[in-house]
């Protein structure tokens, strides 16, 4: 693996092709643009103007397209992958920030936490499916691997909410304190893990019963008290560790998958926002929404390969292979 050195690129159009091995994207929320970065050189590609305010990001199944929540534009933009144009606007009732993907890549649920719903959309057509009514702040959206749940956290409520992918239909409710943000399940299905923001607390839920297995503190060496305020989530794929970006604390966490324990905290950038893996689950990339950069990981190691200067404010990331 290329070590790559303190990075400090400057934004630059630069011409290159779109399909690059480890393309990593990158909303610039106060740029209106999104940052692709070749992964394996650790280097900034070229940025893609997507409108005003782009944040949720995420690529299709088929890897053909990436998916950007514009909230300025009320819209969720689809970009094709080989060309990095914008093919398609999916409109939204009100500001989209986060939204998930069915497995098969066919729907899109967007969260919308100024109605208090969620919108659901047929990917090809670019229709309103449904618009169905949740807890009020409507935040986080996850759906469960096999594709039967769709998860949204409610903020206010402070609940995380089951959706049957079927009817559409809310199923279940699950407590979650603290203004509860992301979600992710595990690949297996077997549980999910909600981040909650004001509490500083990771929550993880059995799939099945719905109940609490547990509540996680974070506990940061150097931060300030209550700098932690978690949000983006990924376990990987064997079930060995989750990461959770920890906000103002500057810092990614590494849980246990197995015994849900905090076992190190890797240092980042400045309020750590999401994170995303390499398709080799070899690299973690965080982007870092108040230094403007992308802090690269190396997982074997758990240290630092380098840090990318992007703009202003990276919020979300997807990766591709």
């Amino acid at each position: 693996m290329k070590g790559y050195g303190l990075l400090a690129l400057v934004i630059a159009g630069l011409d290159c092709q779109a399909a690059l091995a480890d393309t990593v994207f990158v909303t610039l929320e106060k740029d209106n643009a999104v940052a692709v970065i070749d992964g394996d050189q650790g280097k900034l590609q070229r940025t893609i103007p997507v409108g005003k305010k782009p944040r949720g990001i995420a690529l299709s199944p088929d890897r053909k397209f990436l998916y950007v929540a514009v909230g300025g534009e009320n819209a969720i933009k689809k970009i094709s992958t080989d060309t990095l144009a914008v093919v398609a606007s999916l409109s939204t009732a009100h500001e989209p920030k986060t939204f998930a993907l069915a497995p098969d890549g066919s729907r899109l649920y967007a969260s919308d936490d100024a109605a208090d719903q969620l919108t659901v959309l047929d990917t090809a057509s670019g229709a309103t499916l449904k618009s169905i009514g949740v807890g009020k702040e409507a935040e986080g959206v996850s759906v469960s691997p096999d594709g039967r749940w769709i998860v949204v956290t409610s903020e206010f409520d402070e609940l995380a909410q089951w959706l049957d992918a079927g009817t559409l239909e809310l199923a279940h409710a699950s407590p979650v304190e603290g203004r509860p943000r992301a979600s992710r399940f595990s690949d297996d299905g077997k549980q999910l893990w909600v981040t909650s923001e004001s509490s500083g607390q990771l929550t993880v839920i059995d799939s099945d019963t719905k109940a609490v297995l547990k509540t996680l503190s974070f506990e940061v060496p150097n931060a300030a008290p209550g700098t932690a305020k978690p949000v983006g989530i990924r376990i990987d794929a064997a079930g060995r560790f989750g990461y959770v970006a920890l906000g103002r604390a500057n810092q990614v966490a590494v849980v246990d998958a197995k015994t849900l324990d905090v076992v190190a905290y890797l240092p980042v950038g400045q309020r750590a926002w999401h994170l995303e893996f390499s398709p080799d689950q070899q690299r973690l990339y965080v982007a870092n929404g108040l230094s403007g950069d992308l802090t690269m990981i190396d997982l074997a190691t758990r240290g630092t390969l380098g840090t990318l200067a992007l703009g202003q404010t990276p919020w979300g990331v997807a990766v591709a292979p």
